[in-house]
């Protein structure tokens, strides 16, 4: 079973699982994601919730960090910025790309750009993983 097919099963009983996230790509330098954005997601005017979209770049992060630890090794966030550019309305397909900005022994840094699938961008998080080890 692939990496994706793997952490895709992991994730599907769990809250991006609800989500409906979508693994589109997952290496140590790259995780990449997509979600549809759906009524049940949404705020006032069907435009997706801030809380869903950190949710989802949060994800995006954790499964970084976890695919570059050690094994036994775990993860935790431990702050996290975003930068809400643009409004995601309800039909959207967001696609997440999750990269390195530190990957240090304590910490990883990661930014994830989520953008519509016609590139527009919609915001821009950054977060930074605290590494537990085994």
């Amino acid at each position: 079973m692939s990496a994706i097919a793997v952490i895709q099963e992991l994730i599907k009983p769990l809250f991006p699982g609800l989500m409906g996230m979508q693994l589109e790509e997952v290496t140590p330098e790259r995780i990449i994601a997509s979600m549809e954005v759906r009524p049940e997601l949404c705020t006032v005017g069907e435009i997706l919730h801030g809380g869903a979209l950190m949710a989802f770049a949060d994800t995006l992060g954790g499964i970084a960090t976890f695919v570059n630890l050690e094994r036994g090794a775990r993860t935790t966030t431990i702050e996290s910025k975003t930068n809400f550019l643009g409004a995601m309305p309800v039909g959207t397909r967001i696609i997440g790309e999750c990269t390195p900005l530190h990957r240090g022994k304590t910490t990883m840094v990661w930014q994830t750009r989520v953008k519509s699938e016609s590139g527009k961008l919609f915001a821009v998080v950054i977060q930074t993983q605290m590494v537990l080890p085994p």
